[in-house]
């Protein structure tokens, strides 16, 4: 049996919700607006309860993507060692816009070198030196899906002596994907 979610018809009700849901991790603007639209009646009053809540966040700072994509960008990087392709994806995910995301990145991501980045995604990883194609292949896929471009994980592959030909075909792979 599914519990019945609160409904907040009053604005102090719902900011007080909304401060309590910030308070418990940070969100994007997209993501609080969903949270909030399924805690007020589905009308033309619960968007404008709604929007009400999110402008009054704003102007009390406690909501702004700029400050969320930046530390996410940051946190991304240092903890997961991500490469930025992953965390514009994430943010994409998030609902945060295109020029506040190349903002972040630009600013989280300038003077890192890509492989040095992508090498120490590895040692996180505990990722061991290939020993067949198949695991050159294993962490070619694992570098790409953690935000990597291709030209640095075939750089990182090609440290470890893999061969020419397995390269060349990750690197086709790459750059159908």
């Amino acid at each position: 049996m599914a519990f019945p979610r609160k409904q907040y018809t009053d604005e102090n009700s719902l900011y007080d919700y909304a401060v309590g849901a910030l308070g418990r991790r940070m969100r994007t603007v997209a993501e609080l607006k969903r949270l909030l639209r399924g805690r007020v009646p589905r009308d033309e009053f619960g968007n404008t309860l709604v929007e009400l809540v999110i402008l009054r966040l704003k102007q009390h700072k406690y909501l702004n993507d700029s400050q969320y994509a930046a530390a996410y960008s940051a946190l991304r990087r240092d903890n997961e060692k991500f490469g930025p392709r992953r965390v514009v994806t994430d943010l994409k995910i998030k609902g945060v816009h295109a020029d506040v995301i190349e903002k972040a990145i630009d600013e989280a991501y300038s003077g890192m070198d890509e492989m040095e980045m992508a090498r120490a995604f590895l040692r996180r990883k505990r990722t061991k030196r290939p020993s067949s194609d198949r695991e050159a292949a294993k962490i070619f896929r694992a570098l790409m899906r953690a935000g990597y471009s291709t030209r640095a994980a075939i750089a990182v592959l090609k440290k470890w002596d893999v061969e020419d030909e397995v390269l060349t075909a990750l690197q086709e792979e790459g750059q159908d994907g």
